[in-house]
């Protein structure tokens, strides 16, 4: 796992012809906190900045250095698309409050915890005011959550249950794998193979 401010900075190129397409300012989580599903690129323009983003689906590689994106790839301004809704950028997560059901305050979120498909595993944590395995860890599992706080703006989890698995992230350990991108699989011709069940595409 890696935490997303490992990811800020990281230049943006096309995997085809090299072609930069910007740096990454910001991650886009989905407003239920369960992966990336963009990058936010900053803005452009003097007098009506406009925001730049590339979808998630468009990344091919998030390397230990550079991200590539598809040949596909879009950079959308903010007057082409605006941001989808369900986007909430990581910095707007950052700094909400981390409670229990009961309203025993935790901490506040620092950062996400990614996997290799940049998927949320867990968040870190800042401004602790616990002690035990969670303060120990400064994490929590993502699992452990049951309510991202989407109205109130508080981040509500299980403690006891997030005691239980601390969170562990290293922050050396880089993913590098590409994106898992679906594609319809193909089916042979009848008189190819008789009748044939769809092939899958192995990952």
């Amino acid at each position: 796992m890696r935490l997303g401010k490992s990811l800020i900075g990281h230049p943006v190129f096309h995997v085809n012809d090299g072609r930069k397409l910007g740096e990454i300012r910001d991650l886009y989580v989905d407003d239920e906190l369960t992966s990336v599903v963009g990058i936010y690129l900053g803005r452009e323009g003097l007098l009506r900045p406009t925001p730049l983003f590339i979808e998630r689906g468009d990344i091919a590689l998030f390397g230990i250095d550079v991200v590539l994106a598809e040949p596909t790839a879009t950079v959308y301004e903010g007057e082409e698309a605006s941001k989808p809704p369900g986007w909430l950028r990581l910095a707007e997560l950052q700094g909400r409050q981390v409670q229990t059901p009961g309203g025993t305050k935790i901490g506040r979120v620092g950062d996400v915890a990614l996997d290799e498909e940049a998927r949320v595993r867990g968040f870190s944590l800042t401004n602790l005011s616990v002690k035990g395995p969670v303060a120990e860890a400064e994490t929590v599992a993502r699992k452990t959550v049951v309510d991202v706080g989407a109205t109130d703006g508080v981040l509500t989890i299980d403690l006891a249950e997030a005691e239980k698995a601390p969170l562990e992230i290293d922050p050396d350990l880089l993913f590098s794998r590409p994106a898992v991108r679906h594609t319809p699989a193909r089916v042979p011709a009848a008189e190819d193979h008789g009748e044939s069940e769809p092939i899958g595409e192995e990952e």
